[in-house]
């Protein structure tokens, strides 16, 4: 397909009319996907294919050439329509498709949806099933070159803590924002200095398995500074969803997403971090 993109959110009806048309990714696991996915999709297990990388923190992205190679292996083009299909089950599903849809633009891969309601809502709303492995795609060769302006680095995150001309944007608990609570993958509780505080599952309605609707995420994100805006989280998973939000429903201009988050920052005892 060419021309105007697919938008940040596909519905189980549009993409039934599109069946054939469109490269459909599941990040289900291997087990979940073989019960049951969308017709032709490809299996790509988030938390197993490569997505992110432990290095100077845990879940990062991968360098660019793993990206192109992960890409390669899907048999993926850069013209692609690429659809991402998440469970649909909980807060922590859509996160996930959240950040393979970054990575997916970060790469410069300006065609890509996620399925609103994943493939929960593609079951309620009547869409074919089909089991079994599925077939594997030719691979491709696929050059990537990060946009880099859609990531925050420890070192950018360093200048705003210590100059600011950024808000930077906790994702987590209050329990995690506050430092009551710690994930085993930072080395000390707490938040980034002077960060604000919008928990990304407020954002999620699990009666439907969809964000809210786009007022209520409007209303949940107004306290958010109008100012560039730098997403974070504990392992930059979380985080994803909120950057989802701001840049891709909202329209908010120069919202990045530091990968690295608390499993980075603290992996360094000299940088700072706010309590209470």
């Amino acid at each position: 397909m060419s021309g105007e993109g697919p938008g940040p959110l596909m519905t189980p009806e549009r993409l039934r009319e599109l069946a054939g048309t469109v490269t459909v990714l599941d990040i289900r696991d291997a087990d979940a996907f073989i019960e049951g996915h969308v017709p032709g999709a490809i299996s790509s297990p988030y938390a197993e294919d490569g997505w992110r990388v432990t290095r100077t923190g845990a879940g990062m992205l991968p360098e660019e050439a793993e990206v192109a190679a992960l890409f390669g292996r899907l048999g993926l083009r850069p013209g692609d329509t690429v659809v991402i299909v998440p469970a649909g089950e909980a807060i922590n599903d859509f996160s996930a498709a959240a950040r393979v849809y970054w990575t997916f633009r970060i790469a410069r891969h300006e065609r890509v949806a996620i399925l609103a309601g994943g493939m929960r809502a593609w079951r309620e709303a009547g869409g074919p099933v089909e089991t079994g492995a599925g077939a594997p795609r030719a691979a491709t060769f696929y050059p990537v070159t990060f946009d880099e302006s859609l990531r925050a680095r420890a070192a950018d995150v360093a200048r705003v803590v210590e100059t600011g001309g950024a808000a930077l944007l906790d994702g987590r608990s209050r329990a995690f924002f506050e430092g009551r609570e710690k994930s085993g993958q930072a080395q000390r509780a707490g938040r980034l200095p002077g960060a604000v505080h919008v928990d990304h599952a407020q954002a999620f309605d699990p009666a439907t398995g969809r964000l809210k609707p786009l007022p209520e995420l409007q209303a949940l994100f107004a306290p958010v500074p109008d100012a560039p805006v730098v997403s974070y989280c504990n392992t930059g998973h979380l985080a994803s969803t909120n950057w989802f939000i701001l840049s891709e429903l909202l329209g908010r201009p120069d919202v990045t997403l530091y990968d690295g988050s608390m499993s980075e920052w603290t992996a360094d005892p000299e940088r700072p971090v706010e309590t209470g």
